[in-house]
């Protein structure tokens, strides 16, 4: 379905958006995919300023009222870009996993069923 592109570029583009946001210069932004089994896995990794334990945990609730940080460059954002992601994935029958540290960058990593149109 259309409507399946159209939820998967705009995961990624978020995803990557997020990235460059977060990532000073000069910094690395990797973006990885295979397939695994009935899957494809995406990931995409920076090297930017990470995210702490805590607001790990409360990214993808929109009940957490956690606030939107500036980008490396004071560009501002929402928050609802990563909540957004969370409910595509899901509608496409995905699953999403983020690992990060602070000072360190972060990898957020999605697997979405490979008979999505």
């Amino acid at each position: 379905m259309e409507s399946d592109q159209d939820m998967l570029e705009t995961i990624l583009r978020n995803l990557l958006s997020n990235a460059l946001k977060f990532t000073p210069s000069p910094g690395m932004i990797t973006i990885n995919a295979s397939i695994q089994m009935e899957d494809i896995e995406i990931s995409i990794s920076d090297t930017g300023i990470g995210i702490s334990e805590l607001d790990c945990e409360k990214l993808f609730n929109i009940d957490s009222n956690l606030q939107s940080r500036k980008g490396t460059e004071n560009e501002s954002g929402s928050g609802l870009g990563l909540i957004l992601c969370k409910e595509f994935i899901d509608k496409l029958n995905g699953t999403i996993l983020l690992k990060s540290e602070p000072g360190q960058g972060t990898t957020f990593k999605f697997t979405i069923p490979m008979n999505i149109n």
